[in-house]
């Protein structure tokens, strides 16, 4: 089941705000950016980068994952391992916000987001 429309907009200005906290300056953007998608309950932050074979084309690789469990009212957090699957990221399995998971992305205890 997908966010509803209020909190669709509630969680995209939210991660919106965050990203641009983090986002490089304007002039490395076009080698560098980070970008967002939602899928269902879902929030996945990646980086955005030229292919390292053709820069014309860009890539995608990514750094965090976020699903939230309505029935629990948590978000769960993921990372993706070496073996390219979400994993659950176990320093902080579970939060009760999305500014809570923010926290957890900037504290990055084993360097699993921001390497």
């Amino acid at each position: 089941m997908a966010f509803s429309e209020i909190e669709q907009k509630r969680y995209e200005k939210a991660v919106g705000s965050y990203l641009d906290s983090r986002r490089p300056s304007i002039e490395v953007r076009d080698q560098l950016d980070l970008g967002y998608r939602m899928d269902g309950q879902a929030i996945e932050i990646f980086e955005i980068r030229p292919k390292w074979n053709d820069p014309s084309e860009k890539m995608e690789s990514p750094i965090a994952k976020v699903k939230y469990y309505k029935s629990r009212n948590e978000w769960a957090i993921y990372w993706m391992k070496s073996d390219l699957k979400w994993h659950i990221y176990e320093p902080t399995t579970e939060v009760k916000s999305l500014e809570a998971f923010f926290e957890v992305l900037n504290e990055d205890v084993y360097g699993s987001f921001w390497g």
